[in-house]
């Protein structure tokens, strides 16, 4: 993908260097209590703890990780940019997401999030939550390297957020709760609109040339790679479809080409008539 590193989007937070919590605040007498235990175990225990600055100004970043880091600011700024252009065409607004960076375990408004439940969205406080470490699992165990491969991560992730402001989130909740036969057939209806909605980012930067080649098939891998099928195989168990949530590999990746290919809103009612 044709892009230029360098500097870091507004709307990333990063809570890598702060324990997982983006920074905690004690009291005086924890601090002083803190500072004990760090003189006896001669480790520091207190910095995680102090409030005060940026969340980037609290993280020491690794040099090796800083390009993915740029990276994941310009496939989040390009993304949200799209978003408002298309929401414009519809007479809405568009509200821009947050991105969070952390790493093993962080705080969020939908209550814990860790490294095991890989990049979600929580509707709570508008905010995608990813662990970079989820990337090198993409590569590695489920062979879908590649810069575009990463970034259909994110733009799935902003396609839920789509939905959040959309109303589309809400509805399914209700409908989840009402229906609780198809929560999970609604729950894969979700996760192949947000497919669908990450194929509309794709249509864009296709329109604008900035892809090279190879990268929609890093895509198509990584939509593959996390069907619900392709998972349960790996894990040794039996493919089981009525326990899907997100969706089979061959829906995943029917529903990304779909937005890819269409560039429409419209073509991604992965609902039907429910």
């Amino acid at each position: 993908m044709r892009w230029t590193p360098g500097g870091r989007s507004d709307d990333l937070e990063d809570r890598r260097g702060g324990g997982g919590g983006g920074g905690r605040k004690v009291g005086i007498g924890g601090l002083v209590l803190l500072g004990v235990l760090s003189l006896v175990f001669k480790r520091d225990l207190v910095t995680p703890f102090l409030g005060g600055g940026s969340p980037t100004e609290q993280t020491a970043v690794p040099e090796d990780q800083e390009r993915s880091v740029q990276f994941v600011s310009f496939v989040l700024d390009d993304n949200q940019r799209t978003w408002e252009q298309i929401f414009a065409k519809t007479g809405k607004q568009y509200k821009r997401a947050k991105l969070v960076l952390f790493r093993d375990g962080t705080s969020t408004a939908c209550g814990a999030g860790e490294t095991g439940m890989g990049p979600f969205y929580c509707p709570g406080d508008e905010n995608v939550y990813i662990d970079l470490a989820f990337y090198d699992e993409l590569k590695q165990r489920f062979g879908a390297p590649g810069e575009f491969a990463q970034a259909y991560v994110i733009a799935h992730e902003i396609g839920h957020h789509v939905q959040h402001l959309l109303g589309i989130e809400a509805k399914v909740r209700r409908l989840q709760q009402d229906r609780p036969e198809a929560q999970n057939q609604l729950s894969v209806g979700m996760e192949l609109q947000a497919d669908c909605f990450a194929g509309l980012w794709g249509h864009s930067t296709a329109e604008r040339k900035i892809l090279d080649p190879g990268d929609v098939e890093d895509a198509m891998r990584a939509a593959a790679a996390v069907g619900d099928d392709n998972i349960q195989k790996m894990s040794g168990r039996r493919t089981s479809p009525e326990s899907f949530t997100h969706g089979s590999s061959a829906q995943r990746m029917q529903w990304y080409r779909k937005g890819l290919e269409s560039g429409s809103l419209e073509a991604c009612n992965t609902f039907g008539g429910r």
